[in-house]
């Protein structure tokens, strides 16, 4: 027999499941964290307190709010659930969103500084957590790239109160629409479409995109865009109908090209031109030239912070030196033990 895990619902006395419930009647060994009174009244017998996971008897039922449950779940990869682990985790999912709904909703009406924001004042906001995010990707710091994604989440949730607001829509309605429009746009898991890899999954978005809309080879391409993505968005768009180098050694061919006609005439024009032929070689290598450059850049800040600090402990300071004599410097910072490499 194993451990069975029983969801309560968000937490709340009037959403609590019959099914739990009934669930939680009969002999075995009932074990809960600490519940809302409320909560708790509603269970068919007391529960004992729950400890350590490893001290559970495998005949003994769990109960807990849905988020707890299916946390107390994956701890116990052998344990049944009620409902299955599946809907345990869409309904845990669905309890934390709502609640941090209810928080936005609630410093909406509250808070001074919430109640004067708009979609324009608040969109500057989104862009420096969607860049937040990026970094702290490209960091591999895990437990900040949770921290900035909630922060993100929450300006989604955020921009979506105020289409409530306006009677617009509200985000229930908003994550509805997406998720259908994520099947519509994904025929090869959901419909008869083949797309072998994913360059063919790109294709079918953009085939998908295009005609739905009737828009031509550059639909949906923001000129707001930074310019990075703007390359990228538009070589995407072009390689979705054919236009496209046939692998790697054609773009850096290209790049190779472009390289020698900025060598010949250097300007803005031509300098443009190699930037671009380098985002379509990062495209071809499967990689996001943002944040290849953005590791780049990061590489760069910690190697020159390193020749500082080496210079300083040579008695030297680094700002005052030679160019020869700080990229000597910075070499040295370069093949330092734990320096990153190139």
């Amino acid at each position: 027999m194993a451990v069975l895990v029983v969801g309560l619902g968000p937490g709340d006395p009037d959403a609590v499941p019959l099914a739990a419930v009934r669930a939680l009647e009969g002999e075995r060994p009932l074990f809960a964290p600490e519940l809302d009174p409320a909560v708790a009244a509603l269970l068919p017998r007391t529960p004992r307190a729950l400890g350590p996971l490893d001290a559970i008897p495998a005949d003994a039922v769990v109960a807990a709010p849905d988020a707890e449950a299916l946390r107390i779940a994956r701890a116990l990869p052998g344990a049944e659930t009620l409902p299955p682990r599946p809907a345990l985790r869409s309904r845990a999912i669905g309890a934390g969103v709502a609640r941090l709904a209810e928080v936005g909703a609630h410093l909406r009406r509250e808070c001074p500084w919430d109640r004067e924001q708009t979609a324009a004042t608040i969109v500057p906001h989104t862009i420096e957590e969607a860049f937040e995010v990026a970094e702290a990707v490209a960091a591999g710091d895990v437990p900040r790239q949770a921290d900035e994604v909630g922060d993100l989440l929450f300006q989604a949730v955020f921009l979506a109160q105020l289409l409530e607001e306006s009677e617009a829509i509200d985000l229930g309605r908003i994550a509805d629409d997406h998720a259908t429009k994520l099947v519509a746009r994904h025929p090869h898991v959901y419909g008869d479409a083949v797309a072998a890899d994913a360059r063919g999954v790109r294709g079918l978005w953009e085939r998908q995109k295009r005609e739905s809309r009737g828009q031509g080879v550059f639909h949906d391409l923001p000129v707001g865009l930074p310019a990075l993505a703007y390359a990228t968005k538009a070589q995407r768009r072009a390689a979705a109908v054919g236009f496209e180098y046939p692998d790697v050694d054609a773009a850096l061919g290209k790049l190779r090209e472009e390289l020698g006609e900025l060598e010949a005439a250097p300007g803005a024009r031509e300098l443009g031109d190699v930037l671009f032929a380098c985002v379509a070689v990062a495209r071809l290598l499967g990689e996001d030239p943002e944040l290849a450059l953005r590791a780049a850049a990061g590489r760069f800040r910690e190697r020159v912070e390193r020749a500082a600090e080496l210079a300083a402990e040579a008695g030297e300071r680094f700002e005052e030196l030679e160019p020869a004599a700080q990229l000597g410097w910075y070499e040295r910072a370069r093949r330092a033990p734990g320096a990153r490499p190139a």
